[in-house]
């Protein structure tokens, strides 16, 4: 099923059962970007230097994004975890550099990236979506079990907590943490047998066809694909 808002739910639609438990995608589902990629990205960069095209660092930097492997490392220790998902972020945001001719203008190319990845666990370059704490709120209320199932990394807690966001959610489960990301199914039937639930009694949330919708209805869960109107 295709929503456009969240609040579309807060009451089950015809013919389907209402959920025990809503599992949510974060990025583009809670929050999204407040500019795009390349400007973000070439804010930061000016500050070391060097002048970028943003809508073309965009391009590539999804190109590179769409191309990368899975942001999914299995369960190792916090700081194993932390260097693993900085490398990846690393090389995918080197690469985009590449793409578009600028890496070497960089004087230090990891003292920038640093300043980048740091500025992303903050809550400077997100929005919240209008519409998600009183439809969170409305669900707490009706008792129902709120989660987020996300292809993120460790900084997703910090941003939850400085968007206000994290006290609704009984469990966080981001993609770096295990050895798939979505839209594989053993994620989905991770976070299931976080809160003790079968598919049915569930329903998972998100922006992405594949990632979301189709790995969700795989999975067996009620899937709901949210497309918001640009703006």
């Amino acid at each position: 099923m295709i929503i456009s808002t969240l609040n579309e739910l807060l009451t089950p639609p015809a013919g389907i059962a209402p959920p025990r438990v809503i599992f949510l995608d974060a990025m583009g589902t809670l929050f999204g970007l407040r500019q795009s990629v390349g400007e973000i990205y070439g804010i930061i960069a000016a500050r070391h230097g060097v002048t970028v095209h943003p809508p073309a660092l965009t391009v590539a930097f999804f190109e590179t994004f769409r191309s990368a492997p899975p942001l999914a490392f299995g369960e190792v220790d916090v700081n194993q975890l932390a260097r693993l998902e900085f490398q990846w972020w690393y090389r995918l945001a080197a690469q985009a550099f590449i793409q578009v001719g600028l890496l070497s203008q960089f004087a230090n190319f990891e003292r920038f990236f640093q300043e980048l990845y740091d500025h992303f666990a903050t809550a400077s370059p997100w929005q919240l979506y209008a519409d998600v704490l009183p439809t969170l709120q409305y669900w707490r209320g009706q008792g129902v079990t709120l989660s987020i199932i996300s292809n993120f990394d460790s900084r997703l807690e910090q941003i939850l907590r400085r968007l206000g966001l994290d006290s609704y959610f009984a469990t966080i489960l981001y993609s770096s943490r295990c050895a798939v990301a979505k839209p594989h199914r053993q994620i989905f039937d991770r976070a299931l047998a976080l809160h003790d639930m079968a598919a049915q009694q569930a329903w998972h949330i998100g922006d992405s066809p594949q990632e979301d919708y189709y790995g969700a209805q795989t999975a067996g869960l009620q899937a709901f694909l949210l497309q918001r109107s640009p703006g």
